[in-house]
This record gives C-alpha cells, sequence and structure tokens, in this order.
C-alpha cells in the first residue's frame, strides 16, 4: 500500500468513532461540526490546495443565485470545465494538487451539480404553484429553500464520504440533519454486519497486489510469457482492484453507519444516491420510532457479491460505486444528446471518464463498455429466446463468465492509465474483448431480434438485478 493508500484508510477508519460522536447530536452541532472535521481534513490532506474546492463551492453559489431556473446546466458546465482547469495546472506552470486534492474535487462536483439540480426542481415547483393560485404537496425530495452560502458550505465540507464517498444529495443531507429522535435510528448492529467482510477483502487485496502486482505488466519481460500467462495476468488485476473498492467503500459506508446518515424507514424505498422514493410520514413519539426497520440504501456504494456474480455487463455497472451511478443516470445519461441506448451509454461513459482524469486508460476503458453493452443486448435478444430451459442457463453461465473478463480486460485500461501501456496489453492479447464484442454484436445483428413469441418463451429468468434495473 503507497503512503496515499494508508492515510485515506485512516480518514475512513477515523469517521467511524467520529460518527457516533454526531449521532445524537442536535442540527446544528451536526452540521457545523460536520463541516468543521471535514475541512480539517482537507486542509490537514489538501493544504493551500483547499483553495480549489473553495472557488469551486464559490462559483456554483453564484450560478445558483444568479439563474435558479437554468443553474443546473450552468453548474454542471461550471464545475466540469473547473476540472479541466484543475489537472492542466502543471503545464500551466502552476502547483501540482495533491491526490487528495483530487479526490475532493470529484466528489464535490458531484454534490454541487446535484445542489443546483435540486434548487433549480424547488424554483420550477414554486413558478408551478404560483401559475396554479394554490398550494399544493411539495413532491417527494423536494428542498424547504434554497440554501445560503454558509449552508452549502456546510454541506460541501461535511466530513461524510468528503474524500471516497458515498455521493449524497443536499436532501439526504437535511434529512440527516433534521432526523427525528435519531437515538431510535441502528448504527452499531447493522455496522457490524457491513463491516464484517472488510479484513478479508483487505487480505485478499494484500495478498492478490503481492503475488500479482501491476508494474510486471509495463516491464518488457513480461510480453516474453506465453499468451496463456498474459491472458491470466489481468484476472488477478482486477481481482485485487475489486477488493481494494471494496475496504474503502464498506469502511466508507461503516462511517455514515456510525452516524446514522443515510437511515430510511425500509417502507420510504431509497435508493442509493438519490434517497427515498415512497413518501413515509416522520414518527411522531421515540417508541414509534424504534418500531420502524430502518436500511441505508441511501448510501450504499457497493454490492459485492452482484457485482461479482450478477449475469450482465450493465448489471454489473449498475452494483458497483452505486451512488455515482445513480449520478450518472440521473444528470448525464437522461439529458444525452441521443435517444438510442447505446449512443445514451457512450456519452456517458464519456463524461465518466472525463470526471476521473484525462489519462488516456480512462477513455480506453469506459468507451469499451458501450461496445460490449450493445454486443450483449443484441446477441442476447437474438439468441437466448432460441434455447430451451437448460440452454439458458448455460448461456446465463457462459454470458458471466465472459462478463467478467471484459471488466477484467476493461481494468487493464484504468489502472495502467497510459495510451502506450495499455494498448500494448491489449495487443499482447489480441484485443480479444474488443474482437469478440464485435462478433458477438454481427451475429446478433444477422440473427435478428427473434419472432413475436420471443417474450413468453424465452425471456430471462427473473433475478434481483433484472428486477431493479426495471424499477430504475
Amino acid at each position: 500500500m503507497s503512503p496515499e493508500e494508508w492515510t485515506y484508510l485512516v480518514v475512513l477508519l477515523i469517521s467511524i468513532p467520529i460518527g457516533f460522536l454526531f449521532k445524537k447530536a442536535g442540527p446544528g452541532l451536526k452540521r457545523w461540526g460536520a463541516a468543521a472535521v471535514g475541512l480539517g481534513l482537507t486542509l490537514f490532506t489538501c493544504g493551500p490546495h483547499t483553495l480549489h474546492s473553495l472557488v469551486t463551492i464559490l462559483g456554483t453559489w453564484a450560478l445558483i443565485q444568479a439563474q435558479p431556473c437554468s443553474c443546473h446546466a450552468l453548474a454542471l458546465a461550471w464545475t466540469f470545465s473547473y476540472l479541466l482547469f484543475f489537472r492542466a495546472l502543471s503545464l500551466l506552470g502552476l502547483p501540482t494538487p495533491t491526490p487528495f486534492t483530487n479526490a475532493v474535487q470529484l466528489l464535490l462536483t458531484l454534490k454541487l451539480v446535484s445542489l443546483a439540480s435540486e434548487v433549480q426542481d424547488l424554483h420550477v415547483a414554486q413558478r408551478k404553484e404560483m401559475a396554479s393560485g394554490f398550494s399544493k404537496e411539495p413532491p417527494l425530495g423536494l428542498l424547504p429553500d434554497v440554501p445560503s452560502l454558509m449552508e452549502t458550505l456546510s454541506y460541501s465540507y461535511c466530513y461524510v464520504g468528503i474524500m471516497t464517498g458515498p455521493f449524497f444529495r443536499y436532501r439526504t443531507y437535511l434529512d440527516w440533519l433534521e432526523q427525528p429522535f435519531p437515538g431510535a435510528v441502528p448504527s452499531l448492529r447493522p455496522l457490524l454486519r457491513r463491516a464484517w467482510p472488510a479484513p478479508l477483502f483487505g487480505l485478499l487485496f494484500l495478498l492478490s497486489s503481492h503475488l500479482f502486482p501491476l508494474e510486471a505488466v509495463r516491464e518488457d519481460a513480461f510480453y516474453a510469457r506465453p499468451l496463456p500467462a498474459r491472458l491470466f495476468y489481468m484476472v488477478p488485476v482486477f481481482f485485487a482492484f475489486r477488493m481494494r473498492f471494496y475496504v474503502a467503500w464498506i469502511a466508507a459506508e461503516c462511517g455514515c453507519i456510525a452516524a446514522g446518515f443515510g437511515a430510511y424507514p425500509v417502507a420510504a424505498k431509497a435508493r442509493a444516491g438519490g434517497g427515498p422514493t415512497l413518501q413515509c410520514p416522520p414518527p411522531s413519539s421515540p417508541e414509534m420510532a424504534a418500531s420502524l426497520e430502518y436500511d441505508y440504501e441511501a448510501i450504499r456504494n457497493i454490492d459485492c457479491s452482484n457485482t461479482d456474480f450478477c449475469v450482465r455487463v450493465r448489471e454489473g455497472m449498475r452494483y458497483w460505486n452505486m451512488t455515482v451511478q445513480w449520478w450518472l443516470a440521473q444528470y448525464i445519461y437522461k439529458s444525452a444528446p441521443a435517444r438510442s441506448y447505446v449512443l445514451r451509454s457512450a456519452w456517458t461513459m464519456l463524461l465518466s471518464a472525463y470526471w476521473h482524469g484525462l489519462h488516456p486508460g480512462y477513455y480506453l476503458s469506459f468507451l469499451t463498455i458501450p461496445l460490449c453493452l450493445a454486443a450483449e443486448r443484441q446477441l442476447e435478444s437474438a439468441l437466448r429466446w432460441r434455447l430451451g430451459p437448460g440452454g439458458q442457463k448455460a448461456w446465463d453461465w457462459a454470458h458471466w463468465f465472459l462478463k467478467m473478463r471484459a471488466y477484467d480486460y476493461m481494468c487493464m485500461g484504468f489502472v495502467l492509465l497510459s495510451l502506450r501501456d495499455t494498448l500494448r496489453y491489449w495487443a499482447s492479447v489480441y484485443f480479444c474483448i474488443h474482437v469478440l464484442a464485435l462478433a458477438a454484436l454481427g451475429l446478433g445483428l444477422a440473427l435478428g431480434r427473434g419472432g413475436p413469441g420471443r417474450r413468453k418463451s424465452g425471456a430471462p429468468a427473473p433475478s434481483p438485478a433484472s428486477g431493479k434495473l426495471r424499477e430504475e
């Protein structure tokens, strides 16, 4: 582990006892105490580069005040433009920010774009109410009023998820501040249930990264190995990559759970990143609050089992970095300048790569995803329905195996980063996933999408993943 990784781990771990301290505090102490801790962590890890986050916040707040009816698009343009300036600092001869500054800036970008969207929704709702002449019950998740500058700063610097996520909306943050009877919200047991696999994942990360170091792929000697060895190597590299993020995101979720952050009654059917999807009246007494069943789905960032064992590439995306996936779907995918699913996905992946950074490996990896999505969608709709139950089960196993190999392959670009290293590795395995995806897409197009009885005779077996996709 690098010194930066140790720092991230320490920040994540200390957020857990801090969360227990804030859980039962009043709204004022929660707001300003959490902001003070977050700002302190930012100053400690980023130093003078904290100025970048402050400039981004002030610019977004000014746009919200000036153009509340169109501030979402303006905030998106402003924050993404600032990311370009932020990453070009070394080219301009200015001090290069620390990796921690980059992490803070990434999460802050998501939060400020979401805040601007929430303010715009409030402005639109107020205009509709004024036009109709009578008051209606506010829609689910609507803000009570436009946040002030200090309230915007407190949300932006809240220590919860400040470097690693999860992302959360301003409405979710307000619900935490105004949480009725927080002592009745369970924390310790949900935290222990969530945390128990993290030590195992950590050991697996240390073991796999030691036995299969990424740096080996950058050495000339690696490419003298036989093809099966080169093909296999991407499997443990992606395994170590997953284990590393599993530990980080589980620890981040535990920090939220300790503070009762993102806790909603199960009846509210909260969604990762988005919060409640159903109206659920707040409890009127401590006894009523204690009788409710709660979950922390609003801040859930990773579903480890479904990430590893879901069948399709599309489903795998939804269970990885879940709160950010919600943000991408809500603010990028839905407003994409195309109607086609594949083109919308390509647009979303392009902006996701840009959000991650300017390294060519990000773009090579993320822009391979739309090809895989198109291939699996076309071939499944053309062929799977023709098979019997046993054939469909075998199909799903083969589909799962190829999905994992596709993610292994794309991960190499994500971790190697440079154009040369990524293309060198992919060329050494003959661009196998690209070739396979193109072949599957061509076969699917040749076979067509099937007959009118397809849905009855060959619909995919229901699964938790497909159910969630339909819901979203």
